[in-house]
């Protein structure tokens, strides 16, 4: 991140005194969990972190502590929706301007957290979207992976009669509106795409931004076949029967 983004914007922020939180969910992330929060130290140090633990069964939760990072545990595994929303909850108690969801698994490159939270600090946006389709970038998905993409962007596209290239992606940043917003609305599982569309019907502004990710650090996908199939299935249904909500 440029070490400069928040300092040079703060005679047009709309929050006056921008307080950052970039947000690591987190579920059996031993393998990575240190190099992450050292990246966004490196990268982002005006910003504070909290790692949800979501019920791991390794190391996650003790590492992140014994790094002096504020660390919240789930008893057991409650899925990535009820621990974004655990996160949003504590951004919100804590009075913070904006938040950044940044994964436990490395794939969420903190030197790109300027380009997320950029469009908030000026008031462009209150939810910006990092996407790896944007420009010419080295991310290619699975034929499979890829079909599901193109399907989540051209529906959502259509509902918010804009073009929306990565509606999967978690790389995100939610200024304070959205913060309080998440905290008492947030999808339960795989809750991107449906997030999208539930900050549409709220009259949200949101943006997408071009960034780069990296691969998977560690660890293994919880998105096989058969769970791709059950993931679009579920998310369809769940952003119609959002659309029929009054």
């Amino acid at each position: 991140m440029d070490s400069n983004t928040i300092a040079r914007s703060r005679d047009m922020t709309p929050y006056g005194n921008p307080r950052l939180l970039v947000i690591i969910p987190a579920f059996n992330e031993e393998e990575t969990i240190a190099s992450v929060i050292e990246d966004v130290r490196h990268n982002c140090p005006e910003a504070d972190i909290l790692v949800v633990n979501d019920g791991s069964r390794d190391a996650t939760a003790r590492i992140s502590e014994g790094m002096g990072v504020a660390t919240l545990t789930h008893p057991y595994n409650l899925g990535i929706g009820a621990t974004m929303q655990t996160g949003y909850k504590y951004a919100r108690l804590k009075g913070y301007d904006a938040a950044v969801q940044v994964d436990a698994d490395g794939q969420h490159r903190a030197d790109q957290i300027g380009r997320l939270i950029r469009p908030l600090i000026e008031g462009q946006a209150q939810v910006v979207v990092g996407s790896r389709f944007l420009d010419e970038g080295g991310y290619r998905p699975s034929l499979a992976r890829g079909a599901g993409i193109s399907i989540f962007s051209r529906i959502v596209s259509a509902i918010l009669r804009e073009r929306v290239t990565d509606t999967t992606s978690g790389f995100r940043a939610s200024g304070r509106e959205a913060i309080a917003f998440f905290s008492v609305f947030y999808p339960d599982d795989y809750p991107e795409v449906e997030a999208l569309v539930l900050l549409h019907k709220r009259g949200f502004r949101i943006i997408e931004v071009p960034v780069e990710m990296s691969e998977r650090a560690g660890g293994q996908s919880s998105i096989t076949p058969t769970r791709s199939a059950y993931y679009m299935i579920k998310v369809l249904l769940a952003i119609f029967v959002d659309l029929l909500k009054k």
